[in-house]
């Protein structure tokens, strides 16, 4: 039976509201990757414009993640009730909020640009959550999360590209307005959009019912790892976070009654595997990567963001084919031995061209475990709604962050003290710790001894005012460099000592000044610092360059070396993926649940 002509209109209709909004989200997530890299790599010019130590500077970084894996976690409990179109208005409002007022930290004094791009990169990490929990999938839900996703690494692409090409010359803050355009763009299509329901939603299903797709497992999980975030920002009583963790999960065990669905369950710890995997090892590479490339290939180290990014986007936009070939479980299976296989070989090798091929696998394997199995939850567990599908995102962000650090952490701490006791004993006693350490990744291999960050802050420091206390008094780089190192310096309890530091600053400040007037005519000579701040000599510099290759050096092959340890998870992975390829052979095949009731055609 033929339909009649206005339910034909009424059906083309649809479909073509729905594709405007499929690509308004696309320019939505566009925006968030390309305000996230832009602030990202805006983060040395502000410590230069503001005077701010490394500590500040690193607290301005981590007030821009924090808050996105924890509103995606969040939004997904609310989103339904709330409306995704307000979700997204919120987003559009917070990534304004956030350029205006970075923006407008410009000429503002060091306090108050501090501030300023502090709570500007909160509001940019609260927009980018709410944004990957407000942008759903169509119906085809694979196949359109990953065209969906290239927007990624298609926005950290764009701004890479933007930044690299603009270099020194713009200004900071006009580089922050910039961001404001891909943004208006996916404000002024919002107003257009009309945002159907979840399929959920559409079907009728229960939120309780949808509670119980994650269930208290679920809740245990997901809570955990927003509580242990929140402790670390907040530096809360253990104890507190533990007690909050455990009367949220009770709670929703006796709000739900379930534990959840076993298949979501461990989808949601493979998908802590494969957020270490894709997000935790990206800054390693580009360590081990950019000296190589700047050396043999003669191109900045920024350039290779750009291209494992254009790689991932390519890759996401060409979907289709591959996932009705492979299926969405095949596509993950072959991921993960690609990236076990280029992480593996990325460890072994140091020739830059060879860094860069491994590096291109590694790339192309992680393209789709995002994308993909948030589209085999979306696919299997529509009974999860918002919940299921962000949740899986929100537990992969604050994993990559807290586990992630963590292990990447202990086995590079590990190492570099196995190395030193083998080739620099000395120079270990100087800089390596006699106190243990323990944390949960120990019981692999015992006690561990970190290194002494302040010593090591110490020799850096005192190489790198070489470079620039020769420069003009007022000079901000050398005033930051200053501010840090003295900062380094500071007493470990300064409310006690507050008093000693001041006198040790005014003592190095008083020195550099005298030096500066007493050599104006000895452009070549350089200042140096020691732990007193007080000047040593050109022998006690070269010494201090010694070291500090020594600690580059293994600490270079420490990163390495856990490049192949970290390949094991991706084999985890693969293994996992083949355990339920093979449970779905046996029972049926794969197959996408449909919910009674009917989806909508947009249906994001």
């Amino acid at each position: 039976m033929t339909q009649a002509p206005s339910q034909n209109l009424e059906s083309h209709g649809a479909r073509q509201g729905g594709n405007f909004l499929f690509v308004a989200c696309f320019v939505a997530l566009v925006a968030t990757s390309f305000a996230f890299i832009i602030r990202a790599m805006l983060l040395n010019a502000w410590q230069v414009e503001f005077l701010l130590s490394e500590t500040q500077k690193g607290e301005i970084a981590a007030a821009g993640l924090w808050p996105f894996g924890i509103s995606i976690v969040l939004f997904s409990l609310i989103i339904d009730r709330v409306g995704y179109g307000k979700s997204l208005i919120f987003a559009f409002v917070c990534h304004v909020s956030s350029a205006v007022l970075m923006f407008s930290a410009k000429g503002a004094s060091s306090a108050q640009g501090y501030w300023m791009l502090y709570i500007g990169s909160i509001l940019n990490g609260l927009a980018a959550g709410t944004v990957e929990a407000g942008i759903n999938p169509p119906k085809a839900k694979v196949k359109m999360l990953s065209i969906l996703h290239a927007g990624w690494p298609g926005g950290l692409a764009l701004g890479g590209v933007m930044m690299m090409l603009m270099g020194e010359t713009v200004a900071w803050n006009v580089k922050i307005a910039i961001v404001l355009i891909p943004v208006a763009l996916y404000g002024l299509m919002l107003l257009k959009c009309k945002f159907p329901p979840n399929e959920r939603v559409v079907a009728g299903v229960p939120y309780r019912d949808m509670l119980k797709e994650a269930g208290a497992l679920g809740c245990l999980i997901a809570v955990a790892m927003v509580a242990m975030e929140l402790g670390r920002v907040f530096d809360a009583d253990p104890q507190l976070t533990g007690g909050i963790i455990a009367v949220v999960t009770l709670a929703y065990l006796a709000y739900a009654r379930s534990l959840g669905r076993p298949m979501y369950i461990f989808l949601l710890l493979v998908m802590v595997l494969l957020a270490i995997t894709e997000l935790g090892v990206d800054s390693w590479i580009t360590d081990l990567m950019g000296p190589a490339m700047e050396k043999e290939i003669k191109i900045n180290s920024g350039w290779l963001i750009v291209w494992t990014s254009t790689i991932m986007m390519i890759l996401r936009f060409c979907i289709g084919p591959i996932v009705k070939v492979l299926k969405p479980l095949g596509v993950l299976l072959v991921c993960a031995i690609l990236a076990a296989t280029g992480l593996f070989f990325l460890s072994q090798v140091t020739a830059g061209l060879a860094i860069l091929a491994f590096a291109t696998i590694y790339a192309a394997g992680k393209s789709f475990f995002w994308p993909v199995t948030l589209g085999v939850v979306s696919e299997r567990f529509p009974r999860g709604g918002a919940l299921t599908l962000n949740a899986m995102g929100g537990v992969g962000m604050l994993a990559a962050g807290i586990i992630g650090t963590n292990l990447l952490g202990y086995l590079q701490d590990t190492r570099i003290d196995k190395k030193l006791k083998a080739e620099a004993p000395a120079l270990r006693a100087e800089v390596i710790s006699d106190k243990t350490n323990k944390n949960v990744f120990t019981i692999f291999g015992g006690e561990y001894h970190p290194m002494k960050i302040d010593v090591k802050n110490r020799i850096f420091d005192q190489i790198a005012l070489h470079d620039v206390v020769a420069k003009p008094a007022g000079d901000k780089a050398h005033e930051v460099l200053v501010l840090t190192v003295m900062e380094h310096l500071k007493p470990a309890e300064p409310e006690k000592s507050e008093s000693d530091f001041l006198v040790k600053k005014a003592l190095y400040d008083a020195k550099l000044s005298a030096w500066t007037k007493a050599n104006e005519t000895h452009v070549g000579r350089v200042l140096y610092l020691d732990a007193n701040g007080m000047i040593v000599d050109e022998a006690a510099y070269k010494a201090l360059t010694e070291k500090k290759t020594t600690i580059d050096r293994i600490t270079g092959e420490a990163k390495q070396t856990a490049l192949s340890v970290i390949a094991l998870l991706p084999a985890i992975m693969a293994v996992c993926y083949l355990l339920l390829i093979l449970y779905f052979k046996a029972t049926g095949g794969y197959k996408a649940v449909e919910l009674s009731g009917g989806t909508s055609p947009g249906g994001h």
